[in-house]
């Protein structure tokens, strides 16, 4: 739930330049990747290589006006196949079965039905939640600098997590404790707030489009294009059929991003009222969380049905084959970082990236060092 009106929205009653017109999205780009999904056995990787080939993207909805093409796929960078050079994580501390499985929005969801305090996936207590986050941290480390190396023999993927929720539901958490262990120079992180002037002269992906994570990164949205579905739609600041377009306008820019070598993972971190209510006042009890505290946040939580429906309209209109929607329990701090931890670890297992070899002789150049 956005802070207060406007929060991270567009209002659309005004006329804009590209308003009207249909978005030109990353379905185009000339470049993709096809990745194969690589299985993870003790924490032991052995990598599988991206060969050339063509794909056929899902033909995007008639209202986005973009037509279904053909798209080569960029040739992947020669790798050493070595296997991750990580320690074996305890069984107690594994997941029941993969994270995804178990968390995926599918066909008859419902938010009504959802209890934010459940663990599903993971039997251990919350003292285990935290050991296996701090047992797994090295594997993410591991798997985002592999990444981002890939960049220096060619490779162009990277990994997009879009993370929404309500207020207090622990977004910039989740960003501290899952990734410690990445590399600051591999992650673009952007929290989007009320747009600005300039941003409200574009279409409501211009902003979007800016902050997407450039070959070999992993970006984090605290906040999304989700919010010109969310709060507009709860707080009526735009015509529904302005909203109703935009669904489709975002299932077509994310099956772009995936054809054009960005995997996106996107998370929903669900809070109960209850819950709210004791973060958000122990935020007013602690003088060191008053920052963290507006006005608006009590008064959105006025509007929780028309939140709750928006939320609900959200997951049926995008939870898509190609990017999918991962609904988190969060009423428990630490579940939620472990739930995500594994979310993430499934994904750049299945992109499986790995050590590039050089563009020079290794051997020449240890020659060549040792008489320097």
């Amino acid at each position: 739930m956005a802070k207060d009106k406007g929060k991270g929205a567009r209002k659309d009653g005004k006329k804009s330049k590209g308003k009207g017109k249909a978005v030109a999205l990353e379905e185009k780009s000339s470049k993709a990747a096809k990745v194969k999904a690589a299985k993870v056995k003790d924490s032991k990787v052995k990598p599988a290589k991206v060969k050339p080939a063509k794909v056929k993207p899902a033909k995007a909805e008639e209202a986005t006006g973009i037509a279904a093409e053909t798209v080569e796929v960029g040739a992947a960078p020669e790798v050493y196949e070595l296997p991750l050079d990580v320690d074996k994580v305890d069984k107690d501390l594994r997941p029941d079965r993969p994270i995804s499985e178990v968390l995926r929005v599918g066909a008859g969801f419902t938010l009504a039905d959802f209890d934010a305090s459940s663990t599903p996936g993971f039997d251990g207590s919350p003292k285990d939640g935290e050991k296996a986050l701090a047992a797994y941290a090295p594997e993410i480390g591991e798997w985002q600098e592999r990444l981002f190396a890939e960049t220096k023999g060619g490779g162009t993927r990277s990994l997009l997590i879009v993370l929404q929720g309500l207020d207090s539901a622990g977004k910039g958490g989740i960003v501290r404790h899952v990734m410690s262990n990445a590399d600051p120079a591999g992650i673009k992180a952007t929290a989007f707030k009320a747009p600005t002037e300039e941003e409200r002269q574009h279409e409501f992906l211009w902003r979007i489009r800016k902050a997407l994570p450039g070959p070999g990164q992993i970006g984090v949205f605290d906040r999304s294009h989700y919010e010109d579905v969310l709060i507009v739609r709860a707080l009526n600041l735009a015509p529904r059929t302005v909203v109703g377009r935009r669904y489709a306008t975002i299932n077509a820019f994310e099956r772009g991003l995936v054809a054009g070598g960005t995997q996106v993972l996107k998370v929903f971190l669900y809070i109960d009222k209850d819950e709210q209510r004791a973060r958000l006042m122990e935020r007013l009890d602690r003088p060191d969380k008053h920052y963290k505290y507006t006005p608006g946040d009590t008064d959105n939580r006025a509007h929780w049905d028309a939140y709750m429906e928006a939320f609900q309209v959200m997951f049926d209109r995008t939870s898509t084959e190609v990017a999918p929607w991962y609904i988190i329990p969060a009423n428990n701090k630490w579940y939620a970082r472990y739930a995500v931890q594994q979310l993430l670890l499934e994904k750049l297992r299945a992109m499986d990236p790995d050590w590039p070899k050089p563009d020079y002789d290794v051997e020449a150049e240890k020659a060549r060092l040792a008489v320097s």
